[in-house]
């Protein structure tokens, strides 16, 4: 496709009005969030591309309050929902109440119903619940008896999950795990970003709390627009490459077919478009270059590689397969 310079100009100008609401957003997020730019960077992404995030990390780096904060500063309903062995699907999306009084049953919504839901542990729900989540995940709306309900946009799930603790927890279904478009790592912070945690965090009061500076409505704006990104055939032919590479990585002579069991669904290749047109968004751009597609690729990938008991066994990870294949394929 080809598109005339004044095109992208014009893209460009919108970029530059619709994402400065997004940098009003990091800043009041991190007078509460103290580093952790990747994850708040890419819980931006998930925002723009209407993709849900799934968040890995040991206790303590932040990770629901990030989300809260997220929520507060756009001024949109929020959720926050403790994932249990004991939970029911009627605890998740609601059910029918019987009324003695005429003899009718009627709906009782549950906190799904909502823009932003933090599924907090949500590797310790047994499959009835996560099944629940999975259709309000793909399909955006949930059925309670006869009755189907849409939820409102933006509807966006970030679910967290503790790597270390694996006792009376319900590992996830690849079939959910495929329908988080980002899988993100958080890790300990730096000496210096502890010490300002230090600093800013050990008080008996509440920290500072998060003023909205957006609206739902911005992030609907936003969102037409990062459709608009453009993206150039040569790059789109690129994000096919990589996940072609995750099923099939022999073309590469890198030896490493033997770890891998499953690759990428085209869900990975739809994902990682979107994903880069969100960064080139962030970074004001109104094109996507090569490193926007590099900057999601591991997130976006990691959780749909599924490693072999050979990998396993020489300690490899599915992040160690997607960066051999970033380093290997063929940048344009």
């Amino acid at each position: 496709m080809n598109v005339s310079q004044v095109d992208v100009k014009q893209i460009a100008a919108e970029v530059e009005a619709k994402s400065e609401p997004f940098q009003r957003l990091l800043n009041e997020m991190q007078k509460v969030i103290v580093g952790q730019e990747d994850l708040l960077q890419k819980m931006f992404v998930g925002l723009l591309a209407n993709g849900h995030i799934l968040i890995e990390g040991v206790p303590g780096l932040a990770k629901t309050t990030a989300v809260s904060c997220l929520a507060a500063g756009i001024d949109t309903g929020f959720q926050r929902l403790q994932f249990t062995p004991d939970l029911l699907p009627a605890d998740l999306i609601g059910t029918l109440i019987y009324r003695p009084s005429d003899g009718q049953f009627t709906v009782k919504k549950g906190p799904i119903f909502s823009n932003i839901i933090l599924a907090d542990e949500v590797n310790r729900a047994p499959a009835k619940v996560q099944s629940a989540l999975l259709e309000a995940m793909q399909e955006r709306q949930v059925t309670i008896g006869t009755d189907t309900f849409k939820l409102e946009e933006p509807f966006l799930v970030l679910a967290t999950q503790n790597p270390i603790e694996q006792e009376g927890t319900y590992p996830l279904p690849e079939a959910q795990v495929d329908r988080f478009m980002l899988k993100l790592i958080v890790t300990y912070p730096t000496r210096e970003q502890e010490r300002q945690i230090l600093d800013r965090m050990s008080y008996t009061r509440p920290a500072t709390s998060i003023r909205p500076v957006m609206k739902p409505a911005d992030v609907i704006a936003a969102r037409k627009v990062v459709d608009e990104i453009y993206m150039d055939d040569r790059i789109k032919d690129y994000v096919v490459d990589l996940v072609q590479a995750t099923r099939d990585p022999r073309p590469l002579r890198l030896g490493i077919e033997d770890w891998i069991q499953y690759g990428g669904s085209p869900r990975a290749t739809i994902y990682l478009t979107l994903g880069a047109k969100a960064s080139a968004f962030l970074a004001g751009r109104g094109y996507v270059t090569p490193q926007d597609v590099k900057n999601v690729a591991l997130d976006v990938l990691r959780h749909r590689v599924i490693v072999t008991y050979e990998a396993e066994a020489e300690e490899k990870k599915s992040d160690d397969v997607v960066r051999a294949i970033l380093e290997h394929v063929p940048v344009p």
